[in-house]
């Protein structure tokens, strides 16, 4: 009897920890059906954990860049001396080669290459401060001229006037053009990738695609300036 009393003690026991193992991934399950991955994704914790997730899961991940966006990356490459599988490594983490559905971060982040508007516009804009959200006129957003007085990385890659961080050659170029100027174009990649997100996560990240993008295209650029 007393055996029996003992066995059924460590079976309470075995399920309250399965219960307590369980019940966080119950809940999650419970709000993506109700409301949606995608919208889940919106609330600033849940994409926290989502990216934290996916970054766990890159091994996994198909190697391949989208062909369209190479030669972009090679002639920012051409541009600004960033290796191009670096530009390409961080639109993958950014936005997932753009598939990311708005591109718009929650805390703020603009556009294919992710820029914060002050980052892009420039930090000595008036409204800037914080973490970078600023208060920028749309209109100012995308003026090479008041982005070139602000100090700002944004780029005009394809000429036409405007640079925008939702249109890819400007982004690209505008990433490149941050990348090279903090270290990216004399080697110093870690410095330079750690500038463009502060984490030693994303770092690691990076640098995974990065060597698995180099190791995969190993071609030269052929664009010529």
């Amino acid at each position: 009897m007393k055996k029996q009393k003992n066995t059924s003690k460590k079976m309470i026991r075995l399920r309250l920890w399965a219960l307590l193992l369980f019940l966080p991934v119950m809940i999650v399950g419970y709000f993506v059906t109700v409301i949606g991955w995608h919208e889940l994704r919106n609330i600033p914790w849940a994409h926290e954990v989502s990216q934290f997730v996916e970054s766990k899961a890159i091994e996994f991940r198909d190697p391949e860049i989208p062909e369209e966006y190479i030669p972009v990356y090679q002639a920012a490459e051409v541009e600004y001396g960033v290796p191009w599988q670096l530009l390409a490594a961080h639109h993958r983490i950014e936005t997932r080669f753009s598939t990311m559905d708005p591109l718009l971060s929650p805390v703020g982040a603009e556009g294919h290459m992710q820029f914060m508007p002050c980052t892009f516009v420039g930090w000595t804009h008036p409204t800037c401060g914080g973490l970078g959200q600023g208060g920028i006129p749309e209109e100012e957003k995308t003026d090479p001229e008041v982005i070139a007085y602000y100090g700002g990385y944004g780029v005009d890659g394809d000429g036409d006037g405007v640079a925008d961080p939702y249109n890819i050659v400007d982004a690209v170029y505008s990433a490149a053009n941050y990348l090279g100027s903090n270290g990216a174009a004399e080697g110093d990649l870690e410095a330079a990738i750690f500038l463009y997100n502060r984490s030693d996560q994303y770092v690691e990240d990076v640098l995974y695609f990065y060597t698995l993008y180099t190791e995969n295209y190993p071609q030269q650029v052929t664009l010529k300036p």
